[in-house]
């Protein structure tokens, strides 16, 4: 009886030094493939559109700074954006950016840099990774039109944009209140009028003091 249970720790003893050394062997290999994968970087965008005759191709191995300006354009979006976008003959030049990973076509969007109340962008449904994407409008970077011109696409600089933020391409404020002159008459006049309101407050007060205490003199003779 001792000699078979003896038989038997070694027997399970060298099955488990067997499995071990298996999974040593085999371990690392097996578990990259079962885990997910590491994630690409984008190797480049395509930009189809107005007046680009050809599309632009930007790779990120000789051209990274342009790759990742036109990607910072669209990585941002959220899942769902509005159903309904702007008027057609509201939208101006459409310009279509196609993201690759390893030479393969991943993404695309519609960007309307010069649409009216501000850029704004056109994500399909389909996407060339099959993914699942809402289809849905989103406003754009107020720097997109900049953006495209800078990394090669046909359009008049844009000298009142704002670099990077959301919503439209026009000026935020009016002129008239970027004139310091005009700010500090403004702030003297408030101050004039605090000052003024301070004075006749105090007045007001002390007035209804005196008439108290003369009031209460006369009631103590």
């Amino acid at each position: 009886m001792i000699r078979r249970v003896s038989r038997l720790l070694v027997a399970v003893t060298g099955a488990v030094l067997a499995t071990t050394c298996t999974l040593l062997l085999s371990g690392p290999p097996a578990a990259r493939a079962a885990g997910p994968g590491p994630k690409l970087a984008p190797a480049g965008v395509d930009i189809t559109g107005d007046q680009l005759d050809q599309p632009l191709q930007l790779r990120a191995d000789t051209q990274p700074a342009q790759v990742n300006a036109v990607i910072d354009q669209v990585s941002w979006l959220a899942r769902t954006g509005q159903q309904r976008g702007p008027a057609a003959q509201d939208l101006g030049p459409k310009y279509t950016v196609v993201v690759l990973t390893a030479g393969v076509p991943v993404k695309t969007y519609d960007l309307y840099p010069l649409a009216k109340g501000g850029p704004r962008i056109y994500r399909p449904a389909k996407q060339p990774d099959l993914s699942k994407a809402r289809a849905g409008w989103f406003f754009g970077r107020l720097n997109m039109s900049e953006t495209l011109r800078s990394v090669g696409v046909p359009l008049e600089r844009q000298f009142d944009t704002l670099s990077g933020g959301l919503g439209g391409g026009e000026r935020v404020l009016p002129e008239d209140t970027l004139n310091p002159v005009q700010d500090i008459d403004a702030a003297m006049t408030e101050l004039q009028r605090l000052l003024l309101l301070n004075v006749g407050v105090v007045v007001v007060i002390t007035a209804g003091l005196a008439g108290i205490a003369l009031l209460v003199r006369r009631r103590t003779r």
